[in-house]
């Protein structure tokens, strides 16, 4: 029985209108009681592993966050998309999880915050689904206690599919026994993960510092690794059955043919999902990659996306790349689209002071200035009705809602008049402001343009004047 019930939601049950024989997987969520408890490295550390048995592993990430899937794609070698039951959506997790299965021998989750925080979440995410979770628990300073935190997270829910749990940051055997002498019988010990500081993962503002400005990453990767071999999950988890639905069709194919989008991406701005760019790819558009901080020049193109990133650590860098910042000037004087979300946006201000009060001209394509702060500024999930896209182009049944999240520790001043404001999920209060001036869209608010494809392709047209 469980031990308390929360109000329960409509994907808490398991999904439904499952279509034919689906494809088999092993597969885990890797959940924990709290953030910090190492979930990133555990899940970093069995992709890495299995990875080199020769075997293909899939990783996906619970929520929005950007940073941790990079360190998860470098682990793993592909790609990793975001799963969230309101971000994503059921029916766009299932999807992924689908061709996920059709090609992976091992699907691995990382969990985001504490295993029930959120609405969704990760338990959420397991339930529907019925994907067994894997415990993580930071057991450092932790005996007999470690088995009610264990016993707590097993039986929190009822019918909540539960392959085991890890000790994490235990040092000794000894230490590894008395953490699981008290466990009960139908939980699984897989063992521990030394305290290891080799493979310690720094951290900044937003989180993680990401995996390409860290020049050992494959070391600390393998050394990772080399843990889980003295561990309980050396073999593959079960197979889980995944299903598709029928007819599913989520992307205009081929509606953005012929479209140059350019997209900035560099330790600058790189916070943008994979699933953003599969979009683009799959609508037919040429997507070309450039840098704010080493390239001379924009490349040609028709839509300017900017993402974001920390554009505050590399400010000075992005003021003296004159010819850039001249090149992208020029494409604004030219009508051309330019979308930017949270950091990009503060790159088409006029000033942006850092940390140490040291202040830095921008674009100064939007009247603003923006100063970074300690104390976090927003976060959460939220959605957007866009009123100003017409839907003249062709019935839209999603209307003009896009849902995606803020994370930021900046504040800004811009001396424009909102378009309109995000709501957060699921508290509804009002959230970021989104601008519409001249050719540029803005916001803090990044977008999840597979939300809503019939908009996102609105928002990417070449000949669209915001």
């Amino acid at each position: 029985m469980a031990l308390s019930n929360n109000k329960k939601l409509p994907f808490q049950d398991k999904a439904e209108h499952q279509v034919g024989s689906g494809a088999m997987c092993s597969a885990l969520i890797i959940a924990a009681p709290h953030s910090g408890s190492g979930k990133t490295t555990v899940t970093a550390a069995l992709a890495r592993y299995h990875r080199n048995q020769g075997r293909k592993v899939t990783v996906f990430k619970v929520g929005p966050d950007f940073i941790d899937p990079m360190i998860l794609r470098k682990a793993s070698g592909e790609l990793v998309y975001q799963l969230d039951l309101w971000l994503v959506g059921e029916q766009g997790c299932r999807e992924l999880l689908y061709r996920a299965a059709m090609e992976s021998d091992l699907i691995l989750i990382e969990g985001v915050m504490g295993l029930f925080d959120g609405t969704p979440s990760s338990a959420d995410l397991a339930q529907y689904f019925n994907i067994p979770v894997l415990g993580v628990i930071d057991a450092k300073a932790m005996a007999q206690t470690f088995a009610a935190v264990v016993f707590g997270l097993v039986k929190f829910r009822e019918d909540l599919p539960f392959y085991g749990v890890i000790g994490n940051r235990v040092n000794s055997d000894r230490h590894a026994e008395m953490l699981s002498s008290h466990l009960s019988d139908d939980i699984r010990f897989h063992g521990r993960i030394p305290r290891d500081e080799t493979i310690t993962l720094p951290e900044r503002h937003l989180g993680l510092v990401q995996a390409q400005e860290l020049a050992d990453i494959d070391a600390q990767l393998d050394q990772a690794s080399s843990h889980i071999a003295n561990t309980g999950l050396t073999d593959l988890p079960e197979k889980v059955e995944f299903f598709t639905l029928e007819n599913e069709q989520r992307v205009v194919h081929q509606a953005l043919k012929g479209t140059r989008v350019i997209i900035v991406r560099d330790n600058a701005f790189s916070f943008i999902y994979a699933a953003n760019i599969a979009f683009l790819e799959q609508a037919g558009a040429e997507l070309i990659y450039c840098s704010a901080l080493t390239d001379a020049n924009l490349p040609e193109g028709d839509v300017l996306y900017i993402p974001g990133g920390y554009p505050e650590l590399y400010a000075e860098k992005l003021m003296n790349n004159v010819t850039f910042l001249n090149d992208v000037r020029h494409f604004s004087s030219s009508n051309k689209p330019i979308i930017a979300e949270c950091g990009g946006m503060l790159y088409l201000l006029d000033q942006l002071t850092d940390l140490s009060g040291q202040q830095f001209s921008m674009l100064g394509l939007m009247p603003g200035k923006a100063i970074m702060q300690k104390k976090l500024a927003s976060i959460g999930s939220q959605w957007v009705d866009l009123p100003s896209f017409d839907q003249s182009e062709g019935v839209n049944i999603e209307g003009n809602i896009m849902r995606g999240h803020s994370f930021h520790y900046s504040s800004a001043e811009i001396d424009l008049e909102p378009s309109c404001q995000t709501t957060h999920h699921p508290s509804e209060r009002a959230g970021e402001f989104v601008y519409l001036h001249n050719n540029i869209l803005a916001s803090y608010m990044h977008w999840y343009l597979p939300s809503n494809p019939s908009l996102a392709l609105r928002i990417f047209n070449k000949t669209r004047c915001f």
